[in-house]
């Protein structure tokens, strides 16, 4: 019977962790977040954003993860980007190059790693966005 209950409970859990729904993550104000997403701590995210699975590809964890998030916040690009100019500077991010358009880039340093966010108008109303994070190979080191 407890071998029965184990196998189905383990079933359970497969399928509810192979599922394309859209998964909340992170808000900056220290809402709730899924076990996946806490491995993204140097990244803020704005409040009832959702990650797409699908296109979604990250590898690695904590301050060392690259690859890129993709996710819906329902807030226009431009409350989107203005979210990232406040809340990337507090994470210690420094800002390289801001363009705000139809299609808004921006990146970002911190370290050896550079961040590039992608921000632009979803089918519905809400702002669809690409964060991507690669190694900074080019970090200039002074005093020499």
């Amino acid at each position: 019977m407890l071998k029965k209950f184990v196998f189905l409970v383990c079933i359970i859990l497969c399928s509810a962790s192979c599922s394309t729904e859209k998964q909340p993550i992170t808000g900056i104000d220290g809402s709730l977040i899924p076990p996946a997403f806490a491995n993204f701590p140097d990244i803020p995210f704005p409040n009832q954003a959702y990650i797409d699975l699908d296109d979604t590809k990250a590898l690695g964890s904590g301050e060392n993860w690259i690859g890129s998030l993709v996710f819906t916040a329902p807030y226009s690009p431009s409350e989107v980007f203005d979210f990232y100019m406040s809340e990337m500077p507090k994470l210690n991010w420094v800002e390289v190059a801001t363009v705000r358009a139809r299609v808004s880039h921006m990146t970002y340093i911190r370290g050896q790693r550079a961040v590039q966010i992608l921000i632009e108008m979803d089918s519905s109303d809400s702002s669809l966005i690409t964060l991507t994070a690669i190694p900074n190979t080019n970090v200039v080191k002074r005093g020499n």
